[in-house]
């Protein structure tokens, strides 16, 4: 386990999804956007590389093998969407984290997280699901839980299930500056396109927000 966060895999996950992969990156200080016109030509450039036919190809059905685990518990996955969107009108801009933690999604086609590490409670703990759990999710939104899902706590509990999105107290915000990134693989998803996704994301949070990587790794 690495040394740089209190991080651990339950036996259920274990057992329940066996060499199944999980990332997660640490970015420490960070700062606002500064340099907009250079973030936008970089933004540009990996948008260039993402559409490229064989690389668009590779992206989709990574896509395609999280929305038929999605399906398999009943939920929508929007990735599909995203992917839509970003292929036909760009990279969404809203601030450094979250534009990061897209670029990161849509470049690698995985599945990503961002939070405010400092707003967790005690070590992460990844875990599967009991029927019937529940958290309060981003926008207020009520979670609850069926069987097996796969499920990220902290020492108070559920910070973000898997097909239904994170919570709403580890949410980031304009003054956030310790920045912790997840990547969640499903069957079919090898764990190195986390680690690309999650490079993409620790690389622009330190270049253009002045962030120190603390760690990066996948299990």
């Amino acid at each position: 386990m690495p040394e740089w966060i209190d991080f651990s895999i339950s036996s259920r996950y274990r057992n329940t999804y066996p060499g199944i992969a999980f990332g997660l990156t640490l970015i420490t200080d960070c700062h606002p956007l500064q340099d907009r016109g250079g973030f936008d030509l970089y933004k540009r450039q990996l948008l260039r590389k993402m559409r490229k036919r064989e690389t668009l190809a590779q992206i989709s059905h990574r896509i395609d093998t999280y929305e038929k685990f999605f399906q398999g518990f009943g939920y929508e996955c929007p990735l599909p969407q995203h992917l839509k969107r970003t292929v036909n009108s760009g990279f969404p801009r809203y601030n450094l984290m979250v534009d990061a933690h897209f670029m990161a999604e849509m470049c690698a086609g995985i599945l990503v997280a961002v939070t405010d590490f400092d707003l967790i409670e005690g070590g992460l703990l990844l875990d599967v699901a009991r029927s019937g759990e529940t958290c309060d999710g981003m926008g207020m939104r009520r979670f609850t839980t069926k069987v097996e899902e796969i499920v990220l706590r902290d020492g108070k509990g559920i910070i973000c299930v898997l097909c239904q999105g994170a919570d709403e107290k580890t949410k980031v915000k304009d003054a956030t500056t310790n920045v912790l990134l997840y990547a969640f693989a499903v069957p079919g998803i090898e764990g190195l396109y986390l680690e690309e996704g999650l490079g993409i994301a620790a690389e622009t949070m330190a270049q253009f927000g002045g962030g120190t990587i603390k760690g990066l790794e996948v299990l």
